[in-house]
């Protein structure tokens, strides 16, 4: 990684830490014991599982620049009644996952 110069000094590359917060928007509460690991080009980088706030205060530190990839293992419960048929959709973005009872 290469360092900058600002006005004849030289900089050493800014690392970045990384923390993550996990909330049960069903429950409207945090989410406990959810499973997290940070990737990079396939590889993972770092691993953690959320505190009772829904936490990890820092996941990764010393991150240099690129991308990365957040995954987060959630598990989702789901009752089976008498149907003979059950479809759960998982709709996912960058910032958001939601599931729901679908036909």
């Amino acid at each position: 990684m290469r360092s900058i110069v600002i006005a004849g000094v030289r900089y050493r590359p800014l690392m970045a830490t990384l923390s993550t917060h996990v909330l049960d928007t069903a429950s409207g509460r945090p989410a406990s014991g959810v499973s997290v690991s940070l990737e990079q080009d396939g590889a993972v980088v770092a691993r953690g599982v959320t505190d009772a706030d829904g936490r990890i205060a820092e996941l990764a530190a010393s991150l240099a620049p690129g991308r990365y990839r957040l995954v987060r293992r959630v598990a989702l419960d789901i009752e089976i009644g008498t149907d003979s048929k059950y479809h759960v959709p998982l709709l996912a973005t960058p910032f958001s996952v939601a599931s729901y009872r679908g036909s």
